[in-house]
């Protein structure tokens, strides 16, 4: 199970890492803090300067995942992410990914929120630094998931605005 965790950790993290990066620093082709701070300008998010860096935070807290630091707090950090991601983009276009759907971003939620039940594994920072004991386990776990629906419907509605009424034709 350890190498499992293990595996699973490394490539979700730095997958989600490598999304955040690209929305930090422009890495991998990705559109960096400006084009960031203009897509969700674009979609009515109050503070896009302020959002930009917290979308790149927070889809780069999946490299604390990856290595098992802190791993209840990363896998958070990743659930909210994937919240807001799903709910701002994604979900008008349905299930699917060749669609631009949100299946991918549901999976990538599922793994943080299971990851922060299990714990990150014996290969792991949080284990080397004997902290796993004291930050994992079935709450943990829910916590995860109650939090980051919480804290995702929050940035949705709170930090968005709201799209201005059509007049009738």
């Amino acid at each position: 199970m350890a190498y499992a965790l293990l595996f699973l950790r490394v490539v979700v993290g730095l997958t989600l890492f490598a999304h955040g990066a690209q929305k930090l620093f422009g890495w991998w082709e990705g559109p960096g803090q400006a084009g960031t701070r203009g897509w969700l300008h674009s979609m009515g998010f109050r503070l896009p300067a302020v959002m930009a860096l917290l979308v790149g935070l927070g889809e780069g807290s999946g490299l604390l995942f990856a290595l098992g630091l802190v791993t209840p707090l990363a896998a958070l950090v990743m659930a909210t992410a994937m919240v807001v991601a799903i709910g701002s983009v994604h979900l008008p276009k349905g299930w699917w990914l060749s669609k631009g759907g949100y299946e991918y971003n549901l999976v990538l939620w599922a793994v943080a929120v299971a990851v922060a039940g299990t714990g990150p594994g014996r290969f792991s920072i949080d284990r080397a630094i004997g902290w796993d004991d004291n930050i994992s386990g079935v709450w943990w776990g829910v916590g995860a998931l109650a939090l980051s629906l919480l804290t995702g419907l929050f940035i949705l509605t709170a930090l968005r605005k709201q799209p201005a009424p059509q007049e009738a034709a």
